[in-house]
């Protein structure tokens, strides 16, 4: 049968999808060009007429899928609601237990970044919009009165930190740490980090 013409933006999507799914698989230092070329059917040399090198592959596969979920962290942030119940939503889901996908996908980049420079550089720039998304609506909760926080950025910094290192507990020790037990501890976190009682942030996300 035939494969349908894409055109190159649908190409390259189609290719970014695969590399995410095999780098998911086999991590990105097992992953090879040819893995991707054939979950897809195609063959090396059109991967490569896409990503002139794996490693351009692998950077791009893990923009491709930081984006989407970048996307919906500010879908969450953007609603029209106040800032604390905006913040909670979007820091549960961000939660190593919440609906965030990617987390191994994170685990691995960070890993591999160590040996390469363009990997952790693209990192690097995406946990910055990260925090910067964070901080933008502390800044705007505790500029409206909502909580006292005194220094969004540097609570978006140690917010993401505690959340990243959960992740890397839970995506390495799987089952250790109960799902009630992680959303407690995120409340915890977040209520810490803006100035407010638990019991008011859980109110507010009612």
């Amino acid at each position: 049968m035939a494969r349908i013409r894409l055109s190159v933006s649908e190409r390259r999507e189609e290719l970014l999808n695969a590399a995410v799914e095999q780098i998911e698989q086999r991590g990105v230092a097992a992953v090879r060009i040819a893995d991707v070329a054939s979950s897809l059917g195609v063959s090396s040399a059109l991967v490569l007429y896409h990503f002139s090198s794996k490693e351009q592959l692998v950077a791009a596969a893990f923009t491709h899928a930081a984006d989407a979920d970048l996307a919906h962290l500010r879908k969450l942030l953007g609603r029209r609601t106040s800032a604390l119940r905006r913040l909670r939503a979007a820091v549960r889901w961000y939660a190593p237990t919440g609906q965030a996908k990617g987390w191994r996908l994170w685990i691995d980049a960070w890993a591999a970044s160590l040996r390469d420079p363009a990997l952790r550089e693209v990192a690097r720039a995406l946990d910055q919009q990260w925090k910067a998304a964070l901080a933008e609506v502390i800044a705007e909760g505790a500029a409206a009165g909502e909580f006292p926080c005194e220094d969004p950025a540097a609570a978006a910094w140690r917010l993401t930190a505690f959340l990243d290192g959960l992740a890397v507990q839970m995506t390495s020790y799987a089952g250790s740490l109960t799902r009630a037990a992680m959303l407690q501890w995120t409340d915890e976190a977040l209520a810490r980090e803006l100035g407010v009682d638990r019991e008011a942030l859980t109110a507010a996300g009612r």
